[in-house]
């Protein structure tokens, strides 16, 4: 049996409720949601307390928290240092709603958790984002200034001093910190969900995965052991919805995030100054992230290590962690201290990268009344809170406050056909890690791969 990911295999073992049977048989529902993650889950809640009438049933293809959303790193980031991006694809006003929208779901997420009694280890220590090399210095300098002249820069600037003791690294300079960010124990979250949706009336069978998708009078969402006949459905599966719609498959790359954790050094984590459970970030394109839990541990991952041909889900995504060594290098690299403590994991999660760098949503192609949201890129723990207000509001209709979002226009660019996406990711990836080992040392890249490093911002650029 596979080894469940750190994060889920700690929340499994706090649960006492037996398991549910998968779906057996005919059901009929109002609305039928494949995919059993965030995105899933917030949009079955949203509904279901705007229409405790509707039967809403979930799909899940094994349990709740074993995808993406049970395996990330758990950092609560907003869209903030992402203006400017926002600002070119969707326009300044947009812009600003979308970074407005994510810096409250942090507050709303954090409520919802200690109204129903969901104990995500929500801590709301903000995020730290600063240079591990010299090449980094400045990097946020543009897109601050742009947020600043339209006031909405949550953003201070940090001495070294202040930067090396909010990020607990010696490491890193001319840090900044914004208090609206934080961390939580993600599958907690999951299963957090999942049992607050079933309490509410939410029907969610997990092994239970769509082996087949039709819509004649209804939709019809078939499994293994039954179906469902529903009047509208959501393909809330992120990274795998080309596997059902091979028209979205340019739309994005399956990309990894690998992890790893310590052992419980509490006193270690408090000398650090890590304990508020603030998220950290360098300044790199494949950046390193980090930020501890309660118990005194230290998550450390880095992300766009391995690029699936095909967007096809490789063993790679489910296996022990390959990337264990190359980070526990980086862990001693930045934390001196930790390089004797034991790790307790290695993992892996898969994101779902998207051409634009956004998500998107839409109708799905060649359905009427199938909706989709993919393409988080990195940064779904906040994020998919919006997907399930997005889809949410979709479902129920009439007028709301996201149905004219850019959001809602499916994907804004696409990669090239396959072999080109993948050869090209492969070598823009090369090329970026050269130039980061490069500059690490304090050294000039070289000229051609700084050309091919720069095409990574690049893709994010509209059709």
């Amino acid at each position: 049996m596979t080894q469940r990911p750190f994060w889920l295999a700690q929340a499994l073992a706090a649960e006492s409720a037996p398991p549910q049977p998968p779906l057996q048989g005919e059901v009929r529902a109002d609305v039928c949601i494949v995919g059993g993650g965030f995105t899933g889950l917030w949009t079955a809640i949203l509904c279901r307390q705007a229409r405790p009438d509707w039967r809403i049933v979930v799909l899940e293809k094994d349990i709740c928290g074993s995808g993406a959303s049970g395996r990330n790193g758990g950092c609560m980031l907003t869209w903030s240092t992402k203006y400017l991006s926002l600002a070119r694809l969707y326009g300044a006003d947009e812009a600003q709603r979308l970074v407005a929208a994510s810096e409250q779901a942090v507050h709303d997420i954090a409520a919802f958790c200690r109204r129903h009694g969901i104990d995500a280890d929500i801590r709301l220590g903000g995020a730290v984002y600063a240079a591990s090399s010299a090449a980094q210095h400045g990097a946020l300098n543009q897109v601050l200034a742009a947020l600043e002249q339209v006031g909405r820069n949550r953003w201070r600037a940090l001495s070294d001093a202040d930067t090396r003791a909010a990020s607990g690294s010696a490491l890193l300079r001319a840090g900044y910190h914004s208090p609206l960010a934080g961390s939580l124990q993600p599958a907690r979250l999951v299963r957090g969900l999942l049992r607050v949706a079933r309490a509410m009336g939410v029907l969610v069978y997990e092994h239970s995965a769509m082996t087949a998708l039709a819509e004649h009078d209804t939709v019809v969402v078939s499994s293994a052991g039954g179906r469902v006949l529903a009047s509208q459905a959501v393909l809330a599966l992120n990274v795998d919805t080309p596997v059902h719609s091979p028209q979205l498959g340019r739309s994005v790359l399956r990309v990894s995030s690998d992890m790893i954790i310590t052992e419980p050094v509490p006193e270690l984590i408090q000398r650090l100054g890590l304990q508020r459970g603030q998220a950290v970030c360098d300044l790199r394109t494949f950046v390193h992230y980090w930020r501890s839990t309660p118990d005194g541990r230290l998550m450390l991952g880095k992300g766009g290590n391995h690029i699936a041909f095909g967007n096809r889900a490789d063993g790679y995504f489910d296996g022990p962690g390959a990337c264990r060594g190359q980070l526990q290098q980086a862990l001693a690299r930045f934390f001196p201290a930790l390089a004797g403590v034991p790790l307790a994991q290695g993992w892996t999660g898969a994101s779902d990268r998207s051409a634009s760098g956004f998500p998107f949503f839409g109708q799905l192609p060649g359905y009427r009344r199938v909706l989709y949201g993919m393409g988080y890129s990195g940064n779904g723990v906040v994020q998919s809170y919006l997907g399930g207000q997005i889809l949410s509001s979709q479902l129920l209709g009439g007028e709301h406050a996201w149905q004219h979002s850019p959001l809602l226009r499916g994907p804004l660019a696409q990669f090239p056909p396959e072999p080109l996406r993948w050869c090209g990711a492969m070598l823009v990836r090369g090329a970026i890690r050269r130039v980061e080992q490069a500059q690490d040392r304090n050294q000039l890249p070289a000229w051609l791969d700084t050309r091919l490093a720069a095409l990574a911002s690049m893709a994010g650029k509209a059709d």
